[in-house]
């Protein structure tokens, strides 16, 4: 079986659509994606300003994407992971460990200081970036207001 991590590139966005909306469809998120919504949403983020993002394949099959941007801020460079989602099948076989290394020792290239993303609590993914030395933020909370 042979992996390859690489860059995002447009030609890529629609596969990663379709696996984007397997893997948010389906357990534990169980949310409500079309290919529409779910693809306006990946080429907005391919897009942003110093959007950074890679795709791994197996045996030339899509298994997960990681993607973000880089922003400035008064003690450096920081990076948000917006989207990182592996196939739910083959979860747990060290995909996800492969793209996160990935991302990260660019962004060590690139000076960046620390990395921020947001995921359910007390699940797999939490779980997943605790044993990658991630941590909660208590500094930060997520506010929400509902509009209509």
């Amino acid at each position: 079986m042979e992996d390859s991590v690489k860059s995002i590139s447009k030609d890529d966005l629609k596969s990663c659509t379709n696996l984007y909306i397997k893997v948010f469809n389906s357990e534990p998120w169980i949310e409500n994606w079309s290919y529409e919504v779910a693809q306006e949403r990946l080429e907005d983020l391919f897009h942003t300003p110093k959007f950074l993002g890679y795709t791994l394949y197996s045996d030339n099959h899509l298994v997960g994407f990681i993607a973000g941007n880089q922003k400035k801020t008064p003690r450096g460079a920081v990076f948000y992971i917006a989207e990182f989602c592996i196939d739910s099948e083959i979860q747990g076989k060290g995909y996800g460990s492969k793209l996160l290394e990935s991302l990260e020792d660019e962004l060590i290239n690139r000076n960046v200081s620390s990395v921020y993303l947001l995921t359910s609590n007390e699940g797999l993914a939490e779980r997943f970036y605790m044993k990658k030395k991630y941590s909660v933020n208590e500094n930060r909370i997520v506010m929400k207001k509902n509009l209509c």
